[in-house]
């Protein structure tokens, strides 16, 4: 054991642990609606049209997100794809390798403010931590924005425990903070910023000093992070003549803090109550943890662990806005804050992880796992062609968790117990990224309905009437006209070879419309696609048309 905590091992172990992780259903998963798909697409728009400073999705002004998580993606895409191809992965690699970027920072930053073990299994448990593992596989900013504030907050932790009389930060630390801290504006805003000065508010309230703040350079730092943003900024005001600025404040940020934005509202709490699943499996160990880390809050680890993770949790919480990813980038202090406990034998931390408050936390634990169980195997028969043997491995590795995890708690080996949960992690990871999801056929409409109109009618231009979800426009080109059942129509008779898809609900303004047009007669439908979709939560029936050619 000793061997693998040496030199550069850890770092090896961590990243293969991470491939497994993160790796199986990269390349395999379909483009997911929305948010991902939306991405995707408006990456490729950027590579298509040559236009590096203006987002858009087809002809409309992008304005959720900066720029850099779309600069990420086409340079993924330029150096193994191609535009005009549409496979997901390649837009999806910043994604994982962010992911590793904070595995492996939660390791170094783990080495400083505890020690080596400790560190070790930080990074372990937020490589397995359901949340991140999500997050890895889709092409959005939150795997981007986990790895980047993992950076941003391990090199303050270095400067910070420097100042607090520990080992002397590296020389980089500074640089790469205010690095790592520009490329966070440009991905995701302010959010990365937010929980820095959070952070430093409450050591400077916590230490009754400032000290650590001399060793951030802060000149240096935001002169930095303005050659990061200024120049994109600048350009991209002057494009959209202050459109996209507009926007984004007034369509995106507002809305975020001041109402609950997309439907997305939830009540304070919203994030305790779903940790147990989020952080899954480590949250089997998160109750005692933090019990433990608060009574030892006064220890300069645990305090910068508390700082990183408190107030920003509680702001998170406090606004109206909520999903399930919003705290992600507070995931490694909480894997710090677990580690430490899992290691602490000598201070009553073991008689109180076998305490009773300690049992009936496991116990809410065992009841997400048999949840998550359940869930693989009776999704292929709800959303599938019935019972999958994807559904094994992947509802065996929970209940090996499950199961390998009681055996070992019941013995007071927590430390086996931890390593049990994440091993039963990665095999149902494995199995769920790699092949369950691609047994659902009934949620990737988008996917058989462009294979199908494919078949009918290869290159043709389409319309899709009733059925508006960014994969479908990815999949079929950035030209894909979305519009409703006449409008389908329309264009059938105006560009020869077209096709049509129409969602049953806009079937009788199309055929309206074909009939108006004279065209009736050389209607042809081809097969009907059934399935949900995810995205409203409703059964589709997606109709695919074409016309004969002209007699």
């Amino acid at each position: 054991m000793q061997s693998l905590l040496q030199g550069y091992r850890p770092y090896l172990l961590l990243t293969l642990l991470w491939a497994f992780v993160a790796l199986p259903g990269l390349t395999s998963m379909p483009v997911m609606d929305r948010d991902e798909a939306r991405f995707v697409q408006a990456t490729r728009q950027m590579a298509e049209s040559n236009d590096y400073v203006v987002v858009r999705f087809q002809d409309e002004l992008r304005a959720k997100k900066p720029v850099g998580i779309y600069w990420l993606q086409s340079a993924m895409v330029d150096a193994f794809s191609h535009p005009a191809k549409t496979d997901a992965w390649p837009y999806r690699l910043p994604s994982a390798l962010g992911m590793l970027m904070a595995v492996l920072m939660t390791f170094r930053l783990g080495l400083v403010l505890f020690d080596r073990r400790i560190a070790l299994l930080a990074g372990g448990l937020l490589a397995t931590s359901l949340m991140a593992a999500v997050e890895a596989h889709l092409a959005k900013t939150d795997g981007v924005l986990l790895g980047l504030t993992s950076v941003v907050m391990g090199c303050f932790g270095l400067i910070y425990l420097a100042g607090k009389g520990g080992p002397k930060a590296p020389s980089w630390a500074a640089l790469a903070l205010w690095l790592a801290l520009g490329c966070a504006l440009l991905v995701k805003g302010p959010v990365t910023l937010m929980i820095l000065l959070l952070t430093m508010i409450t050591l400077g309230i916590a230490d009754r000093t400032v000290v650590f703040l001399h060793g951030l350079r802060p000149v240096m730092g935001l002169l930095l992070c303005g050659a990061i943003v200024g120049p994109w900024l600048a350009a991209v005001t002057s494009a959209t003549k202050g459109a996209f600025v507009q926007k984004a404040v007034a369509e995106d940020l507002l809305p975020k803090l001041l109402g609950a934005q997309e439907s997305h509202g939830a009540a304070p709490g919203f994030y305790v109550a779903i940790v147990l699943v989020t952080l899954f499996p480590a949250s089997l160990f998160l109750f005692p943890a933090l019990v433990r880390a608060w009574r030892e809050r006064s220890l300069p680890g645990i305090r910068y662990a508390l700082a990183w993770l408190v107030p920003s949790w509680i702001v998170f919480e406090l606004l109206p806005t909520k999903l399930p990813h919003y705290t992600l980038p507070l995931y490694p202090a909480l894997a710090l804050i677990i580690a430490t406990c899992l290691f602490a034998v000598r201070d009553g931390t073991y008689q109180r992880l076998a305490a009773l408050p300690a049992m009936l936390w496991y116990g809410l634990w065992s009841l997400v796992a048999l949840a998550l169980a359940g869930g693989f195997i009776a999704l292929p028969i709800l959303y599938g062609d019935g019972w999958s043997l994807w559904s094994i491995p992947a509802a065996a590795g929970v209940l090996l968790a499950l199961g390998w995890g009681w055996l070992n708690l019941l013995r007071h080996r927590f430390l086996n117990a931890a390593a049990a949960v994440m091993a039963g992690a990665v095999l149902t990871y494995a199995s769920t990224f790699g092949g369950l999801i691609n047994t659902l056929q009934d949620l990737w409409v988008s996917e058989r309905v462009a294979a199908r109109i494919e078949a009918m009618a290869p290159g043709a231009a389409v319309a899709s009437a009733g059925y508006h979800e960014p994969s479908l426009v990815f999949l079929l080109g950035t030209h894909t006209l979305l519009t409703d059942g006449e409008g389908a129509a329309h264009l059938l008779a105006e560009k020869p070879g077209s096709a049509a898809v129409v969602e049953a609900h806009q079937l009788d303004g199309f055929r309206a419309g074909i009939t108006t047009a004279g065209l009736a007669p050389r209607l042809i439908e081809g097969e009907v696609v059934r399935g949900f979709n995810y995205s409203r939560g409703k059964p589709v029936e997606m109709h695919l048309f074409t016309l004969t050619s002209q007699p």
